[in-house]
This record gives structure tokens, sequence and C-alpha cells, in this order.
């Protein structure tokens, strides 16, 4: 198994005190040029609270900024916030802000933006899935223009990442409490890019923002968000020179371009994961039997290499493995078709039960999943029929809303954040309504400890209820893949997946000059 070679604990004191940190490059990048990067499908949100899938992440991420954002060893840094400090019993929280800064409309960045944003995404009117993602926040209090203190409902070590989720970018107050639907055709952030034209199915640009706080980023003058739903063409145009990073490439097509001229392949361990959701308050899926005996078909060593293709590690039905903190191995479950059969018996299946998965297009994975699902169940006299949907089709009709499908989800900042995000009853997507009080409480008294021993033996015991119950299959974990032309400069894959820093891209001189 690839080690993850991070670990990172924010608020194991009473105070916490961070600088902006500083780069000792050998040389400083190279300023100017135009940066084509790709995706596999369309950003069809651009509104920041609301954003759902990567490539609108990548999007808002150049526009917008958060308080705070995470580096590629998943350590956090500085972003809109310069510094933050909590009280003893961590249910406050007090961030100073950058000053000077504007918006891309030119009006003033204070304090006043901050508020509006959280209680914006906090208000259940505005469905933003960062609204069980940003920690328990009771109320936000601007004391000054540049200082914000943040009451929280109890105590809360992970503030500081949380407020890097993706649907916590900043945006103007007028917008926040005015016409906040507006931001889904336009946008008006604080990021290091202004937007210059959006076609979400085709073609996204921007270009650089000269008043970003920073004078010295980004480098780049432009950069074109091109979508390939094609993925095979997508590999192309990066082989001919036509694109120079695709930001998430997949297994076969990482394989084809690696190895050639002027590529570089990037890989890097992550928590990213495919699984088998179950609607655990719908027949048969009610019946925690039904779900063990699912999970016990599945060859997971298997899984690994017909889904990741090698590129990746076993699952065991919890979405933790080693890339996060706190993770402790729980007992590894194995294919055991003679218990999967008994389990059907006892829930009133003894000849057989037949089901229909579905699985989204994008990526092509989920498909896999489902198809390999479909062959391991057989031996049980579990019958699998697999619906593939176009990616918006299963969004609208199947997503949050079906029994039994595949889901796709990035690796989360904390343990915290992805348990909150899919699997506690107040979780932001809760798909599986599995609602277990048991779990729940775990969950809440882990986020309220620094004690690493502590939070390690509560997330412990989180995991193995989750492995007992089987809210849904994670048969396996993928490794973040990318690739780009060797004149990029400064882009690196990140194990979240759905974090960029495109601000800290460049282009050496070998890169084809551009209009």
């Amino acid at each position: 198994m690839l080690e993850m070679k991070r670990r990172f604990f924010l608020a194991g004191t009473a105070a916490v005190l961070v600088a902006p940190s500083l780069s000792f490059a050998q040389a400083t990048p190279a300023k100017g040029g135009t940066l084509k990067i790709s995706v596999d499908q369309a950003a069809s949100v651009i509104h920041p609270l609301l954003t759902r899938v990567n490539p609108e992440y990548l999007v808002t991420e150049l526009l917008y900024s958060n308080l705070t954002r995470l580096k590629v060893d998943m350590s956090v840094e500085p972003d809109l916030a310069e510094s933050w400090t909590p009280n003893e019993g961590l249910t406050e929280w007090t961030f100073k802000l950058r000053t000077g800064v504007t918006f891309h409309d030119g009006s003033a960045f204070t304090a006043k933006d901050v508020v509006a944003t959280f209680k914006a995404i906090l208000d259940p009117a505005t469905a933003s899935p960062g609204r069980n993602n940003v920690g328990p926040i009771a109320d936000i209090v601007a004391v000054d223009d540049a200082t914000v203190l943040f009451k929280l409902s109890g105590a809360y070590a992970d503030l500081p990442v949380s407020m890097a989720y993706t649907n916590a970018r900043i945006i103007p107050a007028h917008f926040a409490t005015g016409d906040l639907k507006s931001l889904s055709t336009k946008a008006v952030g604080t990021g290091p890019f202004k937007l210059v034209s959006y076609e979400p199915d085709r073609l996204i640009v921007v270009e650089r923002n000269e008043k970003y706080y920073d004078p010295a980023r980004p480098y780049l003058d432009r950069v074109e968000v091109h979508v390939f739903p094609d993925t095979s063409a997508e590999s192309s145009a990066l082989l001919a020179g036509d694109i120079d990073i695709i930001s998430t490439i997949q297994p076969p097509e990482f394989m084809r371009v690696d190895g050639n001229a002027g590529i570089t392949t990037l890989r890097t361990p992550s928590g990213q994961f495919c699984n088998i959701n179950f609607g655990c308050d719908t027949a048969p899926f009610n019946d925690a039997r039904i779900r063990r005996a699912i999970a016990l078909t599945v060859d997971r060593e298997a899984m690994v290499g017909f889904v990741t293709e090698g590129f990746g590690t076993v699952g065991n039905d919890t979405p933790l493995n080693p890339s996060y903190q706190f993770f402790k191995q729980v007992k590894q479950r194995e294919v055991n078709i003679e218990e999967a059969k008994k389990l059907l018996a006892e829930a009133g299946h003894a000849n057989g039960l037949e089901l229909t998965l579905i699985a989204s297009d994008r990526p092509a994975v989920r498909t896999q999943l489902a198809v390999a699902l479909r062959e391991m169940a057989k031996e049980a006299g579990i019958t699998i029929n697999v619906q593939t949907m176009p990616h918006a089709t299963y969004l609208e009709q199947v997503w949050k809303k079906g029994t039994f499908y595949v889901g796709f989800y990035n690796m989360q900042p904390t343990p915290d954040g992805i348990f909150k995000l899919l699997y506690t009853s107040d979780a932001a997507w809760n798909e599986t309504r599995w609602n277990n009080k048991a779990f729940d409480a775990l969950v809440a008294e882990a986020r309220g400890t620094t004690d690493e021993a502590k939070r390690t033996e509560l997330y412990t015991k989180a995991q193995e209820i989750m492995n007992e119950d089987v809210p849904s299959i994670i048969p396996s974990f993928f490794d973040v893949l990318a690739a780009k032309r060797s004149w990029v400069e400064g882009f690196e894959a990140h194990p979240r997946a759905s974090v960029f820093r495109l601000d800290y891209a460049s282009l050496s001189d070998k890169a084809p000059k551009r209009g």
C-alpha cells in the first residue's frame, strides 16, 4: 500500500497562529501566457456556494477565495484570513482578515462579507452543500472590518480546515443578502482570476486579476478550461500540445500518455472512492442483512485491479483509509459467499434477489464498478441489472433520491469532513438515509476534542459500526491521477482531487506562444 506522507493537526494547542508560507523555489516563476486545462464534464454550476463536481470546483477556485486553503500536503494555509485563534474550549474562533482586498467589481472586502457569506451558506433556503461541512456554526460576528468571530454550538477542532471547503468561497455581502441567484451566471470574487466567458459545456475563460491580494500571483495571464467528454480525444489533445493539463485522467489514458516525450504524469495516494449506496430507509435495503450479504460477495483485491486498474488500494466499506489522520484499520471484510447466501435466506430471499443498480457515465469507473459487482454477486444468487445513464440525468433523477446506485467522492480534509458530508443523519448529502444515532454520537464527540489518541479511538469505533451495518459498499480507493505538458511548472496532483492551485502554475519558455 502506498504511504501517504502527510499528517497534520491544527488545534492541538489553545491558540493557533498561522503565517503565510514562504516559497523557496530556485527561480521565480515566469509570468505570462495562456494555460489550457481540460475537464471531462461540464462545469454546469458556477455559483460558488452550490458547486457539486470537480470542474465546478476548479472554476470557482480560480474566481473566488476562501478564508483558508489546503496545500498539497493537506495542511492548511491562509487565504483571505491571515491568522486564527480559538478560545480554550474550541467553541469560539477569531479570524484576522487581510486588508486592502477588493472584489472583482471594485468593492472592498471586509468582515461583513464573511458574515453574509456564511449566513447564506447556513440558510437552508440556499441549499448549499457546505451547510453541514463548515462546522457547527451558531453565529458569526463582524468584530471590526478585519476581524470575524465564529461562535460555535459545540467544540470543534477542525474549523480552520473547514473554512477551505469547496462551497465556502467568500462572496460580496450585497449578493449574499440580495440577488444571490445572479451568481449562477456571473462571478464576483476576490480570486486570482476574473471571468471572461462562460460556456459550461465547452469552454470557460478567465484572466489574471491584477488586483489580487498577492501581487506576485497569479503567474499566468489567462486560463482556459476546456470540456472534453471524450477522454480519448482529451488525451490526444494533450499529446498534440493543444492542451497543457488534464486535471483528472483515468487509468487507461494515464497509461496511454505516460512515457511520451514532453509529458509528465502525476499520481498521488488519496481517499477518493466510488461506492455502492443503499437507500437504508427502503426495502430491501432497510434490512442490514441484505446490505451485508451484497458486501460479502465483493472481492476487493480484484476490484483494485478491475476498477482502479492498479492505481488504488483496498477499501473496507468505510470512507477512511491511511490517507486520513486518525485512521486505524478495523477487521478487513473478505469474500464469503456461503455467509452471503445464509444472510439472504434469513432475510426472506432464499431463492435469490434481483436488483437494478444505476451508474452515471461520468467518470466511467462508476459503470466498471457496477459491472464488477454484478458479476461477483451472481454466485450468491443475486441478480444485478446495471443501468447506465448520462451524468446530468443521474444528478437530476438519481443522486440523493435513488436506493441503489454508484457514487463517486473526493477525499475530504478530515474524517469529520467526509462523515458529515455523507454519513451522519444531518449530512449535507445523506444519500443512504442510514441515520445511525450511535455513529452520529461518536462523530460529534470526536469533533470536539484535540486529544489525538481519543479522536483515533472514536473514529475507529465509528468505522466499526459502519463496517458492520454497511450503509454503502466502498471496495477500493483511487489514487489521484493527472497529466501535464513538461512546460507547465508549479502544478501538482492534489490528494483532495477538488483542489488545483493554478495561481501557482506557470509556463516555461518552451510553452507555445498563444495570443
